[in-house]
């Protein structure tokens, strides 16, 4: 059973109207409404004020609809974060390889552009750190783990940790042999 369908048939069963719910949990009859249609869901305020009002355990209230949150924000997160890195992607190789064509060919409005998109590629390299950080994932396989939605064990989660120092001077020194890689090509396609 979802919430909405609990809180309707407990306030049913106390026989009281959505109005008076609403009054006795501080909110208005429409968020009642919403809540009991599976529009909304509840804050942990007030289903802790509901649970009390219906004499049940917190526990015994959601039971069911916990796992279905959580699942549903995982998703949302696991796709936010897919299309933020898609962003990413694409404005590193947006930065890595116009610098030389928009200057020899649009000069001085070429380089601005190009700084434009620099700065675009910043901040979504400073948004995807910052997820990152959120969610605890800095490795290339804690990054797949949370992609699967999956959560490492205590053990690989250790061994992971060790290894971020490592992974992001990796990172950096390929990301930087690569860009040096491709503005030499471009240069020399380009002369």
């Amino acid at each position: 059973m979802k919430l909405g369908s609990r809180i309707k048939s407990y306030r049913d069963a106390y026989g009281m109207s959505q109005e008076e719910l609403s009054k006795k949990i501080f909110v208005s009859r429409q968020t009642i409404s919403n809540w009991e249609n599976d529009r909304t869901y509840p804050d942990i305020h007030s289903i802790v004020l509901m649970s009390g009002i219906f004499h049940v355990s917190v526990d015994d209230f959601i039971k069911g609809d916990v796992e279905m949150m959580q699942e549903t924000i995982s998703e949302n997160d696991r796709a936010r974060f897919r299309a933020l890195s898609v962003a990413l992607t694409v404005a590193f190789v947006a930065v890595v390889i116009t610098p030389v064509p928009l200057v020899r060919y649009f000069s001085y409005v070429g380089a601005a552009f190009w700084l434009v998109i620099a700065a675009i590629a910043v901040v979504l390299a400073i948004w995807v750190e910052r997820w990152k950080k959120q969610h605890d994932m800095q490795t290339y396989r804690e990054i797949l783990a949370f992609e699967r939605g999956e959560q490492l064990d205590t053990i690989s989660k250790a061994r992971e940790e060790g290894k971020r120092v490592y992974q992001k001077a990796a990172l950096g020194l390929s990301a930087f042999v690569v860009a040096v890689g491709i503005t030499a090509l471009m240069l020399h396609l380009l002369s």
